[in-house]
């Protein structure tokens, strides 16, 4: 039975234990599909906006010298928060480009090979 989306979203950072199963995408390619989804969601074709806005402030959150728990005063509390926002951030990437994997071969051309008839 599969998993509704909404539920598996949720439940991203969990992603990550089937990041790498044996025939799913590489990270090169998960990567390599990075620009062209947030190019096909500038564009309006990929519905990933939101995803994509919360994934941005978690790397901003991760990269930032600013902590809601700061690391000088409490020392290893102040690193499980950037371990969680991170782990969810790891987990929220292959989810979303497993998505827009599957969302993307869908919408490849299917060539059909025949005759081209004059009209």
């Amino acid at each position: 039975m599969p998993v509704p989306r909404l539920l598996r979203r949720r439940m991203a950072i969990f992603a990550l234990f089937r990041a790498f199963r044996r025939g799913g995408p590489g990270l090169a390619r998960r990567l390599g599909s990075l620009p062209r989804m947030v190019v096909a969601t500038v564009r309006g074709r990929y519905d990933g906006g939101w995803r994509l806005l919360l994934m941005g402030l978690a790397t901003v959150y991760i990269l930032s010298p600013l902590d809601f728990v700061p690391e000088i005063f409490l020392a290893f509390l102040g690193l499980i928060d950037d371990a969680v926002v991170a782990g969810w951030l790891a987990g929220a990437l292959v989810d979303e480009t497993d998505r827009f994997l599957a969302w993307e071969s869908d919408r490849s051309v299917k060539v059909i090979p025949g005759k081209i008839a004059d009209g």
